[in-house]
This record gives structure tokens, sequence and C-alpha cells, in this order.
């Protein structure tokens, strides 16, 4: 299983990267916001992988962030939903709007993305709704969307300020989730309260 790739932009497609490993090319897909993340042509890049093996091929997609992934993952196993349709309900949708989507029922959000019918966004909904608490630990999908943020955390404080400005507890976890995951463990309080605060205003 390759999980993960690091190594340098080989050059990109509407659809897939190259990424050059120690002089080994792996022919990546990936959706268009993933693409748009690695940079330009002959940087490092590290990318996030999950490996697709068939009776006659072997495939790989590819992911910016862990949480992009573990998304495709959801999506790959509702019914009617294959590789090229994750790849563009990811590239519509980024995956703290898709958590909100389905949390909130919200399949018209879901239905923006290039192949997905009313009725295959209805089903991804109801597949999903219950299932989205038990995405991989560490990632802002985790328990629901709620992420368990230790009390006196730059995190904690965070996650305070935002509910002292309005936001809903379940609103507020996410933000700060998904601004700790960009931003790392050593981001300052001011930083991951103004990220956040993006984040929460989509």
């Amino acid at each position: 299983m390759i999980a993960k790739l690091k190594g340098r932009l080989d050059s990109t497609g509407l659809d897939h990267a190259i990424i050059d490993v120690g002089g080994v090319g792996y022919l990546v897909g990936a959706s268009s916001r993933t693409l748009a993340a690695l940079g330009t042509v002959g940087e490092a890049v590290t990318i996030h992988t999950e490996m697709l093996v068939a009776a006659d091929s072997i495939r790989l997609v590819g992911f910016a962030r862990a949480e992009e992934r573990d998304w495709y993952r959801l999506l790959t196993h509702v019914q009617g939903v294959g590789s090229r349709v994750a790849l563009a309900i990811l590239s519509a949708l980024e995956p703290l709007e898709l958590h909100r989507a389905v949390a909130m029922g919200d399949k018209a959000m879901i239905a923006r993305a290039n192949g997905v019918g009313p009725k295959l966004a209805q089903r991804i909904v109801n597949e999903l709704k219950d299932k989205i608490g038990t995405a991989p630990a560490g990632s802002p999908l985790d328990t629901g969307g709620i992420a368990i943020l230790p009390t006196g955390s730059f995190a904690a404080d965070a996650l305070s300020a935002l509910q002292n400005l309005g936001f809903k507890p379940h609103e507020a976890s996410v933000a700060v989730s998904a601004a700790q995951a960009d931003l790392g463990d050593d981001a300052t309080l001011d930083a991951l309260v103004r990220l956040a605060l993006r984040k929460a205003a989509k």
C-alpha cells in the first residue's frame, strides 16, 4: 500500500499529476483542488495517496490533505459513487464544506459537483450522515466534525473565542480543528483565531 509520496512535481494534467520520487515518476489522479494546491512544476511536494487495485490495473489517487483522502474513502463507499465522481465532489467542495452539507442534509450543495444528480446527492447524504462521526481520528471529521481539544491549549482558547463571537460549538470546533490542521501544532493563538474565522465564515 502506497499511502504518501514525497518528491518533486514533474508535471500536471487536467485530472492528474506526475510526482518524481527518486527518479521514478508516479502518475497520480487528483481533484482540481489538490492539483491547484500542489504548486508549480519542479517544486518539492508531499501528497497523500489511495492505491486502487483492480484485476487489470493499479492506480494512485492523490490528495493535498489527509482529510480530503478520508472523505474520498467515505464517498467511494456510497453506492453509485466511483473514483471519478468522488474526485468531482472534492473538486467542488472542501472537506469542511462537504461535512457541513452532509450534516445539514444539503443535497443541493453536493449536487453542484459534475456528474452528481439530485438522487445521488440525496443518497450520499443519507448514507454518510451517520458515518461522518467514525472518520479517522485526528481529522476535522473525527467525532462528527467536533474536535476534542485539550483545555488550556491555544486551540481550546480559539474555540472559546469563536463561541464568544456567536458561532455554534459545532461550527467553531470544526473551524478551529481545520485551522490547526493547516497551521500545525506550533500555531499562535492569533493565527489560529484568524484562520478559524475565515473557515467558519465560508
